[in-house]
């Protein structure tokens, strides 16, 4: 399954572009099957704009057997909805956090936990990994969907109204994280307040200081303007994080073998096209927040790091010591 993430020659997303605009777009509607792609995030954002582009690909390697429709900004729901309708079959594809993933087999969430990583490198060698197949295919036998390809959402950083240089500054603080527990990790580990709202209700509860802070990678915070309402974007880094692109299990079960290969390959491509321009905007938005008139604010991550390795392997943790092991072992 996510074997063949290694295997295959990707195009590029300057490439995928290219090859979309020699063509008119090819409708969804007019392949046999339309799939219902849902995810929780902007129609700017490199997320979607990759999986639009998906669906001209998919037709056009299966002969208009199967098409691909995309549902933005939590349209079909929120990321706990549309994971649940994967086995429903209300949505055939969706994008969504390792952590989200880890509701139902909880050492798929290893790969979103807060400081898991040392850099992007570890992170990019951890997808192609086999630790990383075989916890993929861990989900699939948990859930009967398939993970077929992961995508770098970013560094997340911490928002605020007041600067965020070290752990004591968070003390108290009431944060908005995604509903899922294992985003409470890294502000427990702060002495932070936790408080799970859903994406799509972040930046008025921002705004009306419903919480005092939240955390995202720079161009999420940049699609989403939440810098409109926080003053503060403070560089903690504390998660390397991505999004699995996950195929629900009725879907998979009602295609041949060759039409799911070819799926993979589709849907492989737009991982990294969406990851490509992803680390192209984060190498820039540092910048462009200031010139906006924000404060970013570097961070030693150093004492947040020992802050949050005490509770690697605590009582939060749902993958082993030998999972843990294993991927820090990755690179070294």
């Amino acid at each position: 399954m996510m074997s063949r993430l290694k295997q295959t020659t990707f195009i590029t997303a300057a490439g995928a572009v290219a090859t979309m605009a020699a063509a008119p777009a090819a409708l969804a509607q007019e392949a046999d099957r339309v799939l219902k792609f849902a995810h929780v995030y902007e129609t700017t954002e490199p997320y979607h704009t990759c999986a639009v582009d998906a669906n001209e690909m998919l037709m056009e390697r299966t002969d208009n057997r199967y098409g691909i429709e995309v549902y933005p900004a939590s349209s079909l729901g929120k990321e706990v909805d549309i994971n649940e309708g994967l086995g429903l079959g209300t949505v055939d594809i969706i994008y969504t956090g390792q952590l989200f993933a880890g509701r139902a087999y909880g050492p798929i969430a290893i790969g979103g936990a807060p400081y898991m990583f040392r850099d992007y490198d570890h992170w990019d060698q951890f997808r192609n990994s086999d630790l990383f197949d075989e916890l993929a295919q861990g989900y699939t036998d948990a859930t009967g969907n398939h993970i077929v390809a992961m995508t770098y959402y970013g560094n997340r950083h911490v928002t605020s109204n007041k600067p965020v240089t070290e752990p004591e500054d968070m003390e108290g603080m009431k944060i908005r994280v995604p509903n899922a527990p294992l985003y409470m990790m890294f502000p427990e580990a702060v002495d932070a307040n936790p408080t799970p709202i859903a994406f799509a209700e972040v930046y008025l509860a921002l705004q009306q200081g419903t919480v005092d802070a939240q955390e995202n990678p720079l161009p999420t915070i940049q699609a989403k303007k939440f810098y409109e309402v926080q003053s503060d974007i403070n560089l903690t880094g504390h998660i390397t994080d991505a999004l699995l692109t996950i195929v629900g299990g009725p879907t998979w079960d009602g295609m041949d073998e060759a039409d799911r290969e070819t799926l993979s390959g589709v849907l492989e491509e737009t991982a990294v096209c969406a990851t490509d321009a992803i680390r192209e905007s984060e190498a820039e938005l540092a910048q462009w927040f200031r010139d906006e008139g924000v404060n970013v604010n570097e961070v030693d991550r150093g004492p947040f790091i020992e802050a949050v390795k005490a509770m690697h392997n605590g009582e939060m943790a749902t993958w082993s010591q030998e999972t843990y092991d294993q991927l820090q072992a990755i690179g070294q």
